[in-house]
């Protein structure tokens, strides 16, 4: 798969902010996070139960992102669970910057 999803403008992710985005070919949503200036994206699904991590709180000083609904907390950077409810990581999938944009991807096999 070669395709790319568009996220957000470089400039509307500063570090400390997460932004999502929806993969229109596979439906998965996507949570894109600027920790210290690197970017990681995430599958915006917590693995504990299907909601969404981006409604959580990014903590950019120890990179990871707590979902709201249990308290399962998530490394952006690899998306490991790092705490009980969840115990599978978070899918990690390709990030990048190109044309002054943030674009991520689902690059799992259909």
């Amino acid at each position: 798969m070669s395709h790319w999803t568009f996220i957000c403008a470089s400039s509307e992710l500063l570090p400390g902010e997460m932004r999502t985005g929806f993969d229109e070919i596979t439906e998965a949503p996507i949570v894109v996070f600027n920790l210290d200036g690197e970017l990681y994206a995430l599958e915006d699904q917590c693995t504990h139960e299907d909601f969404e991590l981006s409604a959580g709180v990014f903590n950019a000083d120890e990179g990871s992102v707590e979902c709201v609904l249990h308290g399962a907390r998530f490394d952006v950077r690899d998306g490991r669970a790092l705490c009980a409810p969840a115990y599978t990581a978070a899918t990690r999938f390709p990030v990048k910057r190109e044309n002054d944009g943030i674009w991520a991807r689902d690059d799992r096999e259909d």
